[in-house]
């Protein structure tokens, strides 16, 4: 008992000697509180010098890394989730003693006219290997980037967006699709590079805090109880009898028959209690942690024009209010009139350029945010964007640049820009849609492009009349020596026209190329296979094989003017002495089916080949334009050469179509013989080429392999046909799959489905369909990356070459193109031809008696006289 006396006796005193000593200290503090207050500012700053040194050093180890998207991009809310939460976590990844305010990761979106809206992000060195990799798999490339640097621009605007609502309130749930950064895009189309504009979004992200978020809470919670317990006072009034004697209660007792009654007044009335408070329906989005975060959101916009600046800002302030909902991103500041005082004002001017230039976080008003809301901001533009076409994506043409005009594109703010593909990047390309809308303007477009490149080409034009239209635009003494017209549709007996023998062979190509080309130019166009026409593809190959052999030795003995033609097959199937002069000229073995099987075959064999050589040499300019032995036309000195070539066959009829078969397999045999050339030797030549039905057949499979195998020989095609399902699946599935550029005007649904199946989920057929004449929707290929479907204007001569146009010397540029293709009047060319099959007897008869008398030269002196 004394024990424990004892033990309070002393807890006593050590209390009161613990009293004693506060309150010495209180005195003591009174009485110094005013270096009590000295030492605790110099504390307080002492430790925001620490941080804020700590906080410079932090930020200024970040990595940057912009996304970049494909075309065919789309995320999913969980995709987005995981990018968000992965963010939060590279955000709080720096070094320990990295103060909170440091602990950020941002998002910038930019836009400076060049590029439509880079999207980067910016973290902390030791987050690289975290968001290196998106969630968002292979359609998104990261790609390690330097810091952002600006030069100055005359003006520049700042805006800070923060969350405006409840604390717990949320953003609106802007769906996926369409894109969430479509206003924003948008708002930045028409940005200029000439004038200097620039617009830039910063998304600053910040791992919550716990003592902040407790605050928050805290703060949330008291203001509901509050506002519960005004409801219940405010409710009590009414029920209480102080509120008797109000009008409304007045009234209630006139209408009330219980008062009328004399029932008693003046009961007790409890106050009713406040109301129950949820905790999630106040809190909202406070009240789970797992995705919450701070943000902070800067936008600048700068420019070098007055007043470009500022709209662009507020353009940029109406995009975000796509986010509005019960909570919304508005600016700070204030308006006093005219002028609104904010982040372009000093004090606030300092503090929005140290976390523009640092990212340090200071959110405004909280800044609470769940990743959910901020979906949009968390991603690249997606598939679904609808991304303006700016000069870094896709060039406008100008003369001199080794570009092809491809169409005029609208741009945002109205102006047309002309826009090109480069000669390198433009390989094939296949035009479909409507007659008369504008197919073969462009394409006469594309060939006067090119022509003023450098570059060759053939046009052939089955409708005669492109020519003309081109003629002023090519009068230019650097193309005029390159230009060769053969013009098959003259009449006039002096009108000039040039020559083609298809067996010609002063240039000493294979003969079994040529022969392999003029085989298969006839197959082709008159659909004869192994099991349609097997004798006449044997018969008519043997013939081909023969005259070649023929005109090889006439070359030889350098008699070229005596070579026969394609029309000398009719002499050697029929004449009997003409054929045994021929096939004398032929090796052994060759002469084997001509003196064994020939003789069996049936007379009613022969006019399968006969028949469409007929048809040929019954028109007087096919027969002297095929019928002449030295060709004017040579595609592969054309190639080599970089000459311009338009061809004008007479018409569009069936023999019209084996003529033009005829060309396109001859381009193929001369694209392929460029193997003899180095690659860097191979000039580009473009092939342009119309009605492409007509030449395909299910036996033919010459478009598919031009647009297979002649891209490494420099040869490009151009093709054009009103219905592209009309193709053979091969030669469709083969022009799509090596299209650099796929094009359509209107036309039928089922006809323009076949291109818009290449663009899907972008463009339907329905709204190609009832497009205006000239209109077209397109895609291109520019430095390997897919551009469009745009919708273009196609271009015009006139528009594009006009300060080009040279009408005074289309005069001279016939002349010269009619010398380069070694023209000549209609009826010499007929006589020529004509008279050809006079000219090959001879030199076969000659050939047969110099071999005669060699063999006799060579022969024993007895066997020479027996």
């Amino acid at each position: 008992m004394d024990q424990d006396l004892v033990t309070a006796s002393n807890m006593f005193t050590l209390a009161g000697s613990l009293i004693d000593a506060l309150t010495s200290v209180a005195g003591w503090a009174r009485a110094n509180v005013w270096w009590l207050t000295v030492v605790a500012g110099i504390a307080l700053w002492a430790w925001e010098a620490v941080q804020r040194r700590l906080t410079a050093e932090a930020l200024s180890r970040r990595t940057y890394l912009e996304l970049v998207p494909t075309s065919e991009f789309e995320a999913s809310p969980e995709q987005i989730w995981r990018q968000g939460i992965q963010l939060v976590r590279a955000a709080g990844s720096g070094p320990w003693w990295t103060p909170r305010r440091a602990r950020s990761v941002r998002v910038r979106l930019r836009a400076d006219g060049v590029r439509p809206l880079t999207y980067r992000i910016e973290a902390p060195q030791t987050a690289y290997d975290l968001i290196k990799q998106t969630p968002y798999g292979h359609r998104v490339q990261a790609k390690p980037v330097p810091a952002v640097a600006d030069k100055r621009r005359e003006h520049v605007v700042r805006a800070v967006f923060t969350l405006h609502g409840k604390p717990g309130s949320k953003l609106r749930d802007v769906p996926l699709d369409p894109d969430p950064l479509q206003p924003l895009i948008d708002a930045v189309t028409d940005l200029r590079t000439e004038l200097g504009d620039l617009a830039e979004v910063c998304v600053d992200l910040s791992p919550a805090s716990r003592r902040h978020l407790a605050v928050r809470r805290f703060q949330a919670m008291q203001r509901a109880r509050e506002q519960a317990r005004r409801e219940a006072r405010q409710e009590a009034r009414w029920l209480t009898r102080e509120s008797a004697d109000s009008v409304p209660v007045a009234v209630g007792r006139l209408l009330d028959p219980a008062e009328w009654n004399g029932r008693p007044r003046g009961q007790m009335v409890m106050s009713p209690p406040p109301r129950r408070i949820e905790r999630d329906a106040v809190l909202g989005k406070l009240a789970h942690t797992p995705g919450l975060v701070r943000v902070q959101i800067l936008v600048r916009c700068a420019s070098d024009k007055e007043g470009r600046a500022e709209s662009r800002l507020t353009r940029i302030g109406a995009a975000l209010d796509v986010y509005a909902g019960t909570s919304r991103l508005s600016s700070l500041g204030f308006a006093v009139g005219p002028v609104r005082f904010g982040p372009d004002w000093r004090p606030w001017r300092g503090r929005f350029d140290a976390q523009w230039s640092t990212g340090v976080m200071r959110p405004a008003g909280g800044g609470w945010a769940h990743i959910e809301e901020l979906a949009g901001l968390l991603k690249p533009p997606t598939a679904t964007a609808r991304v303006p076409v700016l000069e870094a994506d896709m060039p406008t043409y100008a003369l001199g640049k080794d570009l092809l005009p491809q169409g005029w594109y609208r741009e945002a703010d109205g102006r047309e820009r002309l826009l090109a593909t480069r000669e390198d990047d433009t390989l094939f390309e296949v035009q479909s849609g409507k007659a008369g809308w504008g197919k073969t303007m462009r394409a006469q477009v594309h060939a006067v492009a090119s022509a003023h490149n450098g570059r060759g080409l053939a046009f052939v034009d089955p409708h005669g009349d492109s020519f003309d239209d081109v003629a002023r635009y090519l009068a230019h003494p650097a193309i005029i020596d390159r230009v060769a017209l053969f013009d098959l549709t003259v009449r006039d007996g002096q009108d000039l026209l040039g020559c083609w023998n298809v067996l010609d062979m002063s240039d000493g190509q294979p003969p079994h190329e040529v022969t392999a080309a003029v085989v298969e130019a006839f197959a082709g166009a008159l659909g004869w296979n192994d099991i349609t026409a097997p004798r006449a593809l044997t018969i008519f190959t043997k013939a081909v094989e023969a005259l070649v052999a023929v005109n090889t030795q006439a070359i030889a003995a350098q008699v070229p003017e005596q070579q026969a033609t394609i029309f000398h097959i009719r002499a050697l199937l029929t004449d009997s002495t003409f054929r045994r002069l021929a096939v004398a000229t032929l090796d052994t073995e060759a002469q084997q089916w001509w003196k064994g099987s020939f003789p069996d075959l049936p007379r009613d064999a022969l006019p399968t080949v006969l028949n469409p050589l007929e048809r040929l040499g019954s028109s007087p300019v096919l027969r002297a334009f095929l019928g002449c032995p030295v060709s004017g036309y040579d595609i592969r000195r054309a190639m080599d050469e970089g000459q311009v070539v338009w061809i004008c066959p007479p018409g569009t009829g069936p023999t019209d179509r084996l003529l033009t078969s005829l060309l396109v397999h001859d381009f193929l045999r001369a694209g392929l013989s460029r193997r003899d050339l180095p690659e860097p030797q191979r000039r580009s030549f473009r092939f342009y080429l119309d009605e492409l039905i007509s030449l395909d057949q299910q036996s033919s499979t010459v478009l598919a392999e031009i647009t297979e195998q002649l891209r490494k020989f420099g040869c490009r095609l151009h093709g054009m046909t009103q219905l592209l399902h009309r193709l053979s699946p091969a030669t469709r599935a083969a022009l799509i799959q090596n299209a650099s550029c796929l094009s359509t005007t209107a036309g039928s649904v089922e006809a323009i489905a076949q291109i818009t199946s290449q663009w899907p989920d972008t463009i339907t057929p329905r709204d190609i369909a009832g497009l205006e004449r000239w209109r077209h929707y397109a895609s291109f290929t520019v430095d390997g990356k897919r551009i469009g479907p745009l919708p273009i204007r196609g271009p015009e001569l006139s528009e594009v070459f006009a300060h080009r146009a040279e009408p005074k010397k289309t005069g001279a540029l016939r002349k010269a193109a009619h010398t380069n293709a070694g023209a000549l009047p209609l009826t010499e060319r007929t006589a020529m031809a004509l008279a050809q099959e006079d000219q090959v007897r001879q030199f076969l008869t000659a050939s047969s008696t110099q071999a005669t008398t060699s063999a006799h030269a060579a022969a024993p002196e007895g066997e020479q006289y027996a």
